[in-house]
């Protein structure tokens, strides 16, 4: 049987690194721009980093999951949804039926929001496996899969709130997840709000299972050439479904993020077009829509390229459709430039 390894090997010029390395460079000239334009040097200051660390986290969260579909050639357009399904589980769970939340909240009070986050992350993570499911047994193409699911889960949310936010009994700390820490001297010692952190731990854990675990190296060989693989003895149906059950984590994740920016609120219709900002993180990271490249460090540094342009186009006072158009130009350039490169290396 031949043994796979990911990502292939290619001159120091086309490998990860150099591309994550000159997408980090634009990042900082983007950045630099913006500290240049935006008045008073407010741009740059400590709480606006702080700021832009937040914003980015929701969008680079859900991008690590996207990451690794996009790897295989597959998409997930149910993602803003997802996130929206999780908010409103986590708040449904929140405001459990008296007796049981009695008993949660008198006798084990840290038991209802950790039995609100386990039942949130299960429940997008059931979500990922739906998606997954449908793709590999209905052989049923990615995108018309999840533009299905999309509709699916954000009905299901609107389904248990009853088409309106629910607002949790008890105030928990899910809610302040991503609360500012360097304006408030009770969370200083913090540096970073906990889902800031959350994201950096995900991060760094999606990269190791990319670089060095054996589904990393089959990811890789399923977007590379999905036939290839299935002959070199990879379980590409599998695969896909532990892909898109990741997706689904970490959009779990990601919509525990967006609970605490929302004000604890199980908002239904929270969540919408999200799934554009994060394929564009993931595109703009220097993945490829054909599949069997990509990074988790150069989609976090896509999502913290979208957040910079958003808030330095507010703050810098250009109108929203102006900040559109640019984003807009930007992921157009981004897959421009992946197809010059893969007919270039042809």
């Amino acid at each position: 049987m031949t043994e796979l390894h990911s990502p292939p090997k290619t001159s120091i010029w086309q490998s990860n690194w150099v591309n994550t390395l000159g997408r980090f460079g634009v990042l900082i000239v983007v950045f630099g721009f913006f500290a240049w334009k935006v008045e008073d040097g407010k741009f740059y200051t400590p709480r606006n980093l702080e700021n832009i660390a937040r914003q980015s986290a929701v969008y680079a969260t859900a991008a690590l999951g996207m990451t690794l579909v996009i790897i295989t050639a597959g998409i997930d357009l149910s993602i803003g949804s997802v996130i929206a399904l999780t908010v409103v589980g986590v708040a449904w769970m929140l405001n459990l039926p008296a007796g049981a939340n009695d008993i949660l909240i008198n006798r084990y009070p840290v038991g209802l929001p950790i039995l609100a986050v386990i039942g949130g992350v299960v429940l997008a993570t059931l979500a990922g496996l739906a998606n997954g499911v449908m793709v590999v047994w209905l052989r049923i193409s990615p995108f018309i899969v999840t533009l299905g699911t999309m509709g699916v889960f954000r009905g299901l949310a609107k389904g248990i709130s009853q088409e309106k936010d629910i607002y949790p009994e008890v105030d928990t700390w899910i809610s302040t997840i991503m609360e500012p820490t360097l304006t408030n001297p009770d969370r200083d010692w913090m540096l970073l709000p906990p889902g800031v952190w959350l994201l950096l731990v995900s991060a760094l854990a999606g990269a190791f299972l990319l670089r060095y675990t054996r589904l990393g190296r089959h990811i890789y060989a399923v977007g590379s050439n999905e036939e290839t693989a299935r002959l070199c003895g990879v379980p590409v149906g599998r695969t896909k479904i532990i892909v898109y059950m990741l997706a689904g984590m970490f959009g779990g994740l990601a919509g525990l993020m967006q609970f605490s920016f929302i004000s604890g609120i199980g908002q239904p219709t929270t969540g919408i077009s999200y799934e554009l900002f994060v394929i564009a993180a993931v595109v703009i990271g220097g993945a490829s829509l054909m599949g069997g490249e990509g990074t988790i460090m150069g989609s976090v540094i896509g999502a913290l390229m979208i957040t910079i342009l958003y808030m330095g186009g507010q703050q810098a006072g250009w109108p929203k459709w102006v900040q559109e158009m640019v984003i807009g130009g930007i992921i157009i350039a981004a897959v421009a430039l992946d197809q010059l490169r893969h007919r270039g290396n042809a």
